[in-house]
């Protein structure tokens, strides 16, 4: 059994700080570094964790660097950001949230760690500020600091190879994409979305890219997603490909608006397959088949991942990725 004196001597401070900490004596006031530091050689030492769950909570920050532009959009990354709260709790990790990256930066020292959530671009200069307040970090649906920061994203390149998989094996021959901008983030910040750059890489390989067929731009809203509705018709009018890949439920909605008014029938004119499942997709005429998100699981590893890394602070970074499954409704079927 692991004692205060082991824990003590490892990690250099006196029994009595150790064991007031390890107690949580409400009185002890110590440094972040002098708490991570103690409870690190807890957690090596096989006393500071059990069955998943830190016997002492630990202090955590939590980024949501988006800005919601419609309610659709909101849900996404609201439900990202509930889950987190509600799942830390079985781990016994306190969290702060914060709405600003400068904001953390300035309160960084005070955190063991942090979960960042969002779409917001971030920059590599600012990046680079909060790994020196907060060295340990994970970042949930965006990778934009690999070499100093974890990761848990959807597998969405495989998404995509899979929706085309898919179409071409019910004898889609014309397939088309229809997308919004975003960032292949890292240090290069890369301004194309990885389901867009997905789809260009594969379609290219198997032959299939067709650029009046590609239609990406804007954000990813239901109104952007009906603007993008009526160019495909302005643009294509009744010449219309077997299918198209829409990156979002969010877009599809306002794409299906377009078709709707303009008398385009799914999926006898066209078909459509999109991305993330969201409630309201089940709803809309007609249904939405699309590929689902597991957020559940996504939060999961984010918080698996970073409680290993406060028991691991050098261990490699790791960068997760998790499957999407598909939902057969009716702008698509089988």
């Amino acid at each position: 059994m692991v004692t205060i004196k082991q824990i003590a001597e490892e990690a250099g401070f006196s029994q009595a700080t150790v064991s007031r900490l390890l107690n949580e004596d409400p009185t002890l006031s110590v440094s972040p570094a002098t708490k991570n530091k103690i409870l690190t050689v807890a957690n090596k030492l096989g006393y500071g964790k059990r069955q998943n769950k830190f016997l002492i909570s630990r202090k955590i920050a939590l980024l949501t660097s988006f800005t919601a532009e419609e309610e659709l959009q909101d849900v996404y990354f609201n439900t990202l950001k509930e889950l987190i709260l509600k799942q830390s709790k079985n781990a016994n990790l306190e969290i702060d949230i914060f709405h600003d990256l400068d904001h953390l930066i300035a309160k960084g020292k005070n955190y063991e760690g942090f979960i960042g959530i969002g779409a917001d671009d971030l920059s590599s200069e600012k990046l680079a500020k909060l790994h020196e307040v907060t060295p340990l970090g994970i970042f949930l649906d965006i990778n934009p600091y690999p070499d100093k920061f974890d990761s848990v994203q959807p597998d969405l390149s495989q998404t995509i190879l899979d929706a085309l998989d898919l179409l071409q094996r019910a004898g889609k021959k014309r397939i088309g994409f229809i997308g919004g901008v975003g960032s292949i983030m890292g240090q290069h910040n890369y301004r194309q979305d990885p389901r867009a750059f997905a789809f260009e890489n594969w379609a290219k390989r198997l032959n299939i890219f067709n650029e009046k067929d590609y239609f990406v731009g804007g954000s990813f809203t239901t109104s952007n997603g009906y603007e993008l509705g009526k160019k495909v018709i302005t643009n294509l009018g009744t010449d219309l490909p077997d299918a198209f890949i829409v990156a979002s439920d969010a877009l599809a909605i306002g794409v299906l608006q377009a078709f709707n008014e303009a008398g385009i029938r799914l999926p006898q004119d066209t078909a459509i397959i999109s991305i993330n499942n969201i409630e309201v997709s089940q709803y809309v005429s007609p249904p939405l088949t699309t590929y689902s998100i597991d957020q559940k699981e996504l939060c999961q590893t984010a918080i698996n991942l970073l409680c290993d890394a406060l028991e691991r602070p050098d261990r490699a970074k790791i960068h997760a990725f998790v499957n999407t499954e598909l939902v057969i409704r009716k702008s698509f079927t089988l």
